[in-house]
């Protein structure tokens, strides 16, 4: 004696194509009636959000550079590397699903700019390159300020400058 296992069998058109097991058959993959957009997929790296983040941060005025002290270090010697490059990248962190993202910064301020102010252009500046170039819905912008960066620092001193 057999048990009924709650399926329900349903009356079936008879236009349906059918198989010997009573299912449906799909197309194997998407016909050209199906739009282009559905025909495939698009994965994006993670490396290719930081520099998208990286660069559009850099924009905004007010934010002398990015990354901690160390990283901002081990770039400087990474460019002084015959062959070495900047990276776009460099003080982004990112998470990327397959919808959305989540970006971490971490900038380096000019004395005397609003911090509150650049803070909220770098946010809108990033969500809408991130957004506008992968189409990823950008849930949260995180930044970390770790640093100011005064008039004076980076420019070498002159012999007239230094007090004996």
């Amino acid at each position: 004696m057999t048990e009924p296992n709650g399926s329900i069998l349903r009356n079936s058109d008879p236009d349906e194509p059918r198989t010997g097991m009573g299912t449906t058959l799909q197309p194997a993959r998407p016909g050209p009636q199906e739009p282009p957009e559905t025909r495939g997929r698009t994965t994006i790296a993670d490396g290719v959000v930081e520099k998208i983040a990286g660069i559009a941060a850099r924009e905004v005025p007010g934010i002398n550079a990015l990354g901690g002290g160390f990283t901002r270090t081990m770039g400087a010697v990474r460019d002084r590397v015959p062959g070495g490059h900047a990276s776009a990248g460099r003080g982004v962190t990112v998470e990327v699903g397959e919808k959305q993202t989540a970006i971490d910064l971490q900038v380096v301020v000019a004395y005397g700019v609003s911090i509150r102010e650049v803070a909220a252009e770098v946010r809108e500046n990033v969500i809408a390159a991130v957004e506008r170039m992968t189409g990823l819905e950008v849930v949260e912008v995180n930044i970390a300020v770790n640093d100011v960066h005064l008039p004076d620092e980076g420019a070498p001193r002159t012999s007239e400058e230094r007090v004996l």
